[in-house]
Order: structure tokens, then C-alpha cells, then sequence
């Protein structure tokens, strides 16, 4: 039986946090004794990834994404729980386990500013101990697919946002890691600059059977690339399946596409449900998921309707609500980076 790439059991990762009252007062006071409180960035979460799977890692900001993809890539220590990633305990930080994963985080650079990419990208093959065949082409092969290979001579600091970003994954990708764990890797980017990103991964990941695991806001990212979606809220894993599931799952609505015939919108169409979109004679209406045939068995049978279609409801709009109605209001909006328990 082939070990899964990623395992995980019952990891938590708790924060001890200072509370600073308001006030001198308060604050001389807190010289002598302070107060805490412990904030669980992750509580008790397990699941598994197999080798060659990409999956998607979801969760509002403060749900604990970032916080697990560090301790999978060994950045924390938990403060309970166990994990192993190719077999390996990240935390016990091993040299051949730190060759064979990369992290990217799309909020943090790792080239350096001032400097050309290629120069970064030579001290990465001296880090991993890179031969000189293997790294021209990689190189060659990286900078091909991702269009840069004119950029590489010039300054980081004068790359645009998507060109640094692919410069990113270049350095991320060079010592050929069989897993990637991205968090974020197309926040600000524009159209163009996140499909050519999709892209790329999309081929890599397929031509190099390597294990991804994406965290994203943007959901166009997630219904391009990943099949499967973890969603993580309050630092505990809420789902754990197939992205279509989520929609079945947590959607209680679906939207009917109608096309009246003539020029106008019939009127009273509330008391079938909520209307999203309404440009005559097409209207698009909320209706419970349930109650479906019911609905339009009865608009069919009242209006002149030349044409009828049933839609899910966006993926991002299920999961914001998700998000919304999960949300614990005593969970802070970022998380803590000192003080663990």
C-alpha cells in the first residue's frame, strides 16, 4: 500500500497572547502582571493528500491556512498533534526532506530585491547542491513556460507583480520538489497574469505528477487547478471532499435562468424567490435547491417562457457564506506569530 504524500493527525497549533488593557495605568500594571489568552490558530485538524494530487486548502483570512502550510513546511513547531509529509516529520527539519518540498507565499519574496532573478536563481543551485546540466535546463525549461526568459538579467525591482511571482515559482521549482505547497501565490495579479500562472501549474503538475496543495482566495484559481477542497474555519477542517460536493453540501439555493417571450418581466415573480437579475425579458431567479421542480412546473404553467435553464450558484458565493455563518465573532482577524503554547 503507497503512503500518502501528506498525513495528518489531530495537529494543533495554539498561540499564547498578550492583552494590553488601555491606559497608563494599565500598562504599569502590565509590567507586573500580564494577562493572556490562547488563541487556537489550528485545533485538531487531520487529513491526507496523495502523492500526485493538487488539492485546494480553503478558509477565510485567521482560519489557519497559512499557519498549517508553515508547520507542513517545518517554519512552526505544533503544539500538539502529529504529521508526516514523504515520510518525514517537518518539524525535525531534515536536509533531504527540506530538498524535496518548496513553499511559495505569495505575501513573501525569496529573490533577492536589488539583484537580477538569475543571480537568485544560482544561489539556489548552490543551496541544493544543483549539477550545471540540470540547472540550464531547468531554467530553460521554467523561464520557457512561464514567459521570462527575457526578465531574468533584469532587477527584481523592476519586474511587474505577475513577472515577479513567476520569478517566484522558477526559484520554488528548481531543485525539481516533489511537493509545493503555494498560499496565495496569485494574490494581486491581474487577469492575464493569474490564467498564464493557472496554466503553468496546471501543465507542470500533470507532466510531473508532483503534490500541490493551494490555498486561495481567488476561486477562479481553485475551480481551474483542484478537484478536491479542504475548507478550514476557526482552525478546524469544516469539508473535506470533491469541490462539487461543496455545492450540494452547503448551497441551499440554486439560481432558474428564464426568458419570458415579448419585451417585459412579468410581474410578482417574488413569491417564487429572491431575484438576482433582471434584464428584460430575461430574469434570473433564487429559488430553494428543494423545491425546484415545484417552481417551475408552476412558472411553466402561468408564463409564456421561451426559454428555461437551472444554474448552481457561484462557487465563491457558497463559500463566503460558509465563511459568514462559521465565522466564531470571538476569533481575531489575524493571527499571532509569537508566544506559542
Amino acid at each position: 500500500m503507497l503512503m500518502p504524500a501528506i498525513e495528518v493527525n489531530n495537529l494543533s497549533k495554539t498561540y499564547r497572547v498578550y492583552r494590553k488593557r488601555e491606559g497608563l495605568m494599565a500598562s504599569i500594571t502590565g509590567l507586573f502582571h500580564r494577562e493572556y489568552s490562547e488563541v487556537h490558530a489550528v485545533e485538531k485538524v487531520g487529513f491526507q493528500i496523495e502523492k500526485g494530487e493538487m488539492v485546494a486548502f480553503l478558509g477565510p483570512n485567521g482560519a489557519g491556512k497559512t499557519t498549517t502550510l508553515k508547520l507542513l513546511s517545518g517554519l512552526i513547531f505544533p503544539t500538539s498533534g502529529d504529521a508526516k509529509v514523504l515520510g518525514y516529520t517537518p518539524w525535525e527539519r531534515h536536509n533531504d526532506y527540506r530538498r524535496r518540498f518548496s513553499l511559495v507565499m505569495g505575501q513573501k519574496n525569496q529573490l533577492w530585491w536589488d539583484l537580477p532573478a538569475q543571480e537568485s536563481f544560482r544561489l539556489h543551485k548552490e543551496i541544493y547542491r544543483i549539477d550545471n546540466k540540470t540547472f540550464d535546463n531547468r531554467v530553460e525549461e521554467l523561464t520557457e513556460l512561464l514567459e521570462v526568459k527575457k526578465l531574468v538579467g533584469q532587477p527584481v525591482r523592476e519586474l511587474s507583480l505577475g513577472e515577479r511571482m513567476r520569478m517566484e515559482l522558477i526559484a520554488a521549482l528548481l531543485h525539481g520538489p516533489e511537493v509545493l505547497l503555494l498560499d496565495e501565490p496569485t494574490i494581486g495579479l491581474d487577469v492575464v497574469s493569474q490564467r498564464r500562472v493557472q496554466e503553468f501549474l496546471r501543465y507542470y503538475q500533470q507532466e510531473r505528477k508532483i503534490t500541490v496543495v493551494l490555498t486561495s482566495h481567488y476561486m477562479k484559481d481553485v475551480e481551474a487547478l483542484c478537484s478536491r477542497a479542504i475548507i478550514i474555519n476557526g482552525g478546524k477542517v469544516k469539508h473535506d471532499g470533491p469541490l462539487v460536493e461543496i455545492l450540494d453540501r452547503f448551497s441551499k439555493y440554486k439560481i432558474i435562468d428564464l426568458l419570458f417571450a415579448g419585451t417585459e418581466i412579468p410581474a410578482g415573480l417574488e413569491r417564487y424567490g429572491t431575484i438576482q437579475e433582471s434584464t428584460p425579458p430575461r430574469v434570473k431567479l433564487q429559488v430553494p435547491r428543494n423545491k425546484i421542480p415545484e417552481i417551475l412546473t408552476n412558472l411553466l404553467s402561468q408564463y409564456t417562457i421561451e426559454d428555461v435553464g437551472v444554474q448552481e450558484r457561484p462557487l465563491e458565493e457558497v463559500i463566503a457564506e460558509l465563511f459568514t455563518s462559521d465565522r466564531d465573532s470571538d476569533e481575531p482577524s489575524v493571527l499571532p506569530e509569537e508566544s506559542p503554547v
